[in-house]
């Protein structure tokens, strides 16, 4: 049942059903009947800055304007939450032990992918954790890809600039090392320092596109995206991710996620960590 409101602009179960939809079809993304009041409050500020009358406007506006505006449809409607060094567990199994495998083991080259990246704070603590574990890291062949369906956030991510209260909680000696602080602004910000930058690589990408990648990945950060799948989706994509690992790679997934039927491909370590099993 859709929660009656007064609403600024009209928005009706089909306007509702007719964009989900889409959404849906285009990124495997579901929206339950609980995401209406999200649609509407997200989408309103597309209406009104495109000086629509109301849903019905917009819909004809999409079908006119596919091409340009799908792409400002789906990034109003995805959720990007995120901070850095969240489920700080993650971070500290790199640390404690990939890292000392790969050091051990004398292979100097990584491949790790962050899918579902948002606003960066994910990949640039990924790639601090290895500029404080690696001694010589800046002698390895590190290549971070960041990948988001979210067009806006990657630009935010790229910049690597943020504000002060987007970095709360992070130790001092951190922010000493991987940030410069700008004061010229009106609101102060840090950015991150160019070293750390020159590892990710930023890209927008659809999960249920082509994946352009061409080597074996070393560990996937893929947390907080499944959710949003239905159980098929969820499978073939983890499936995919372990087609992409190396033998013994990594994939860790958000604190409230699993693997369902394809945790055969992988055996969990503990706290939404898993290795690839299968040895393919």
């Amino acid at each position: 049942m859709l929660p009656e409101q007064k609403k600024e602009f009209n928005f009706t179960r089909e306007d509702f059903d007719y964009l989900r939809k889409i959404v849906t079809e285009l990124t495997g993304i579901l929206a339950s009947e609980d995401k209406y009041t999200l649609y509407y409050s997200r989408l309103a500020r597309r209406v009104r800055r495109l000086g629509l009358k109301d849903f019905s406007e917009y819909r004809k506006y999409l079908d006119s304007n596919r091409d340009s505006e799908i792409i400002e449809l789906v990034n109003s409607v995805t959720t990007n939450l995120t901070s850095f060094f969240r489920e700080n567990h993650h971070f500290e199994f790199i640390r404690d032990h990939i890292l000392p495998d790969k050091i051990k083991q004398g292979d100097r080259k990584l491949r790790i992918w962050s899918a579902g990246c948002s606003t960066g704070e994910e990949p640039y603590s990924i790639a601090m954790t290895l500029a404080e574990t690696i001694p010589d890291y800046r002698q390895w062949d590190i290549q971070i890809l960041a990948t988001d369906l979210d067009s806006q956030v990657l630009r935010h991510a790229s910049t690597g600039v943020y504000d002060e209260s987007r970095i709360k909680g992070i130790e001092a000696i951190r922010l000493q090392r991987f940030f410069i602080r700008d004061n010229s602004q009106e609101h102060p910000q840090l950015n991150i320092q160019p070293e750390l930058q020159r590892l990710i690589t930023f890209k927008q990408l659809n999960l249920l596109h082509h994946w352009p990648i061409h080597d074996k990945i070393d560990f996937i950060f893929c947390r907080n995206v499944v959710i949003y799948f239905d159980k098929v989706t969820k499978d073939q994509l983890v499936d995919r991710f372990a087609d992409h690992l190396t033998g013994d790679g990594y994939l860790f997934m958000g604190h409230s996620e699993s693997l369902f039927r394809s945790s055969e491909r992988f055996k969990l370590l503990g706290q939404t960590i898993y290795q690839k099993s299968d040895g393919s």
